[in-house]
């Protein structure tokens, strides 16, 4: 018998009507009941257009109408499949094409990324402008049923649609905060685009906790920095380069004692960057967590923060980590592939049964990053395990190399990746933004000498303006590759 549950969004509103639930930076807000009266008001415009089971695109930047527009779709029972605006009209259409999407949902702006033949396009001051109809409203959830698919980030150059069903995204959100607490006080800031896990997820939370969240478009450290200073947000995700960015815009200031963490994601974080953060008393919690497992799925506590600087903490609630190699679980301190299982786990890529065969095994998802437990089963990633460096038969991990690059006061930004050679296999390269102009490659190979193992060392210096990054500013290393 499938699991049900009154709809969250109409159980909020139901509970605390007035209580705030939205608030932009231009000071409009919606309260849990507006957000309600609107997700219903657009589901009775769409039910013309939309038939139950329906795969409905939603091509937005974070607002008010994208997030009314996806409850609407839930309310309709239309799965919805979150689509990247950064992505060119061509990549748009193969995503729909892979996910079976025939109409999008969109802005005025944005409506000519969604022109093609096999589409049909509706911006949501055109849904606005819709007679809405008598519909019966999906008030209940059916918490295995698909509900919406995202891209993966496509780090690796090939996206893949990851399923995740009501399920996947509540066990998520319980499991969150079973770990990092829930305060009445807590407000959490959105400025990672919603078309990604990390900030739908921040949007499930609000409806499930009864929690404000702070909405921006995108980052920008002094909207961010304003933000935190007063309006009273108490948590932000963040990634690497997002958080030193955060760092340099406090500068000698402190934050209030409101806001209480930084849950930072998206990769390995340079121990340079926590260190920084360590001495200037910011709480930065590390997570661990993929598309695929509806965002964290290992986060550090914050009382760990500072002992256990450089983790990713330890599997939530209702969810288990495992480091295998071979299909044997490795023993503490050594590296292997991170293995991960539990209820917010995705059931699998549509229709894509090549790498659903290969990456689920016995109810676990081989998420193909690398990483280690310690001795008290604390997480620590290492990479990703496409971007491995082999050379002369020695691994090279690309994020040691950048952390020793990022310790550098004068570089601002690094990757690094294998370039093919053919004595070694590969021997790494370094993309490196300055943060002081006269910084030259030999000054960067000295440091390096005194830091890393010979092999380790970048066998060419290359210096650029900017580095490929997804939306949610995650370095693309396969782009860094198409580079060279």
């Amino acid at each position: 018998m499938e699991t049900a549950m009154e709809h969250w969004l109409t159980k909020r509103a139901a509970l605390i009507p007035e209580a705030l639930a939205i608030e932009i930076a231009n000071g409009e807000s919606w309260t849990f009941a507006q957000l309600y009266n609107e997700s219903i008001l657009l589901a009775e415009k769409l039910a013309n257009h939309i038939k139950k089971g329906q795969h409905v695109g939603l091509l937005s930047n974070n607002s008010l109408d994208m997030i009314a527009a996806f409850f609407a779709c839930t309310y309709l029972e239309a799965p919805v499949v979150f689509l990247n605006t950064r992505l060119t009209k061509e990549e748009i259409q193969t995503q729909c094409q892979t996910a079976d999407v025939n109409l999008i949902l969109t802005t005025k702006n944005l409506k000519e990324k969604a022109a093609f033949d096999s589409v049909t396009a509706y911006t949501f001051s055109e849904i606005h402008q819709l007679d809405p109809i008598a519909v019966p409203i999906a008030h209940t959830i059916t918490m295995h049923q698909l509900c919406t698919m995202m891209f993966t980030s496509g780090t690796t150059g090939k996206a893949k649609a990851v399923m995740h069903s009501f399920n996947n995204h509540w066990s998520s959100a319980i499991a969150s905060a079973l770990n990092l607490g829930l305060l009445p006080s807590d407000k959490w800031l959105a400025c990672l685009p919603l078309f990604h896990i990390g900030g739908l997820s921040i949007i499930l939370k609000s409806v499930i906790y009864g929690m404000p969240v702070y909405l921006l478009e995108k980052f920008d450290e002094q909207t961010v920095h304003q933000a935190i200073m007063k309006h009273h947000v108490s948590i932000i995700s963040v990634v690497a380069v997002t958080c030193s960015r955060l760092i340099n815009a406090l500068g000698e200031g402190n934050y209030p004692e409101s806001f209480r963490c930084m849950l930072l994601g998206g990769g390995p974080a340079p121990l340079s960057l926590l260190k920084k953060a360590q001495k200037k008393g910011i709480p930065i919690v590390q997570t661990y967590g993929m598309t695929e497992t509806s965002s964290q799925i290992a986060t550090l506590n914050e009382n760990d923060a500072f002992r256990k600087s450089g983790s990713a903490g330890q599997a939530l609630f209702s969810a288990r980590i495992e480091i295998r190699k071979r299909e044997r679980q490795l023993p503490p301190m050594e590296i292997g592939e991170i293995a991960v299982s539990g209820p917010m786990v995705t059931t699998g890529y549509y229709k894509c049964e090549d790498a659903n065969s290969s990456s689920f095994k016995d109810g676990w998802l081989l998420t193909g990053d690398l990483g280690y437990k310690d001795m008290e089963g604390f997480l620590y990633v290492v990479d990703r395990r496409s971007d491995l460096i082999i050379s002369g038969g020695e691994n090279i991990y690309p994020a040691e190399i950048e952390n020793c690059l990022l310790s550098m006061d004068a570089i601002a930004e690094a990757g690094v990746v294998g370039q093919t050679d053919p004595t070694w296999g590969q021997v790494p390269v370094a993309f490196v933004i300055k943060n002081e102009p006269e910084l030259t490659s030999d000054q960067i190979l000295a440091y390096c000498k005194e830091k890393l193992a010979r092999y380790k060392i970048p066998k060419h210096i290359k210096f650029v303006q900017s580095l490929p990054r997804n939306a949610t500013n995650k370095l693309q290393r396969h782009k860094l590759l198409e580079w060279l």
